[in-house]
């Protein structure tokens, strides 16, 4: 049975090691498969976590399937004064719990953050080609706002990327 929590100090290491499976099995992430250790390690995690989401403003919800990491949700809010009223979106699951709900139980219960929150406007990018996230977006409110051309280079080949939004009203 997958359980949704918020994110504690202690998942901090399981939910590294669940960054680094999902950076090997998709090409959706941002990070390449090794890319994560070079760029940033597991105490800069630690220390975003605890002062942006434990003790700050920002949402991190995991799914947790026997005892494991299968899937996430981070929304970071807008920090400054005219952008507070929004937080940008970055989710992930693994292969083996994807069609499952747990997309759907996570924006429910961003929904339900935002709602509490204050927070007007949600925000995500999603490349092209990725119908099935871009459906399960849709699905949950957001709209389609525009194309970013060329924005990522995945494989060698440069992508585009559907900015999408939703706004509360």
């Amino acid at each position: 049975m997958i359980r949704y929590k918020n994110i504690e100090t202690e998942d901090i290491e399981a939910f590294w090691d669940f960054l680094i499976a999902l950076d090997s099995e998709t090409v959706y992430m941002m990070y390449e498969p090794g890319e994560r250790d070079k760029k940033t390690s597991l105490s800069e995690l630690k220390e975003d976590v605890r002062s942006n989401v434990i003790q700050g403003e920002d949402f991190l919800c995991i799914a947790v399937d026997d005892g494991r990491i299968v899937g996430y949700l981070r929304a970071e809010r807008g920090k400054f004064n005219r952008t507070h009223h929004t937080a940008y979106i970055v989710t992930g699951i693994l292969k083996s719990h994807r069609r499952m709900g747990i997309g759907t139980a996570f924006f429910a219960k961003l929904d339900k953050w935002a709602e509490e929150n204050g927070i007007l406007r949600l925000e995500l990018s999603v490349e092209r080609s990725n119908e099935a996230a871009k459906h399960l977006y849709e699905k949950n409110g957001f709209s389609v706002e525009g194309i970013r051309k060329d924005a990522m280079c995945v494989g060698g080949q440069y992508v585009d990327e559907y900015y999408m939004a939703k706004i509360r009203l």
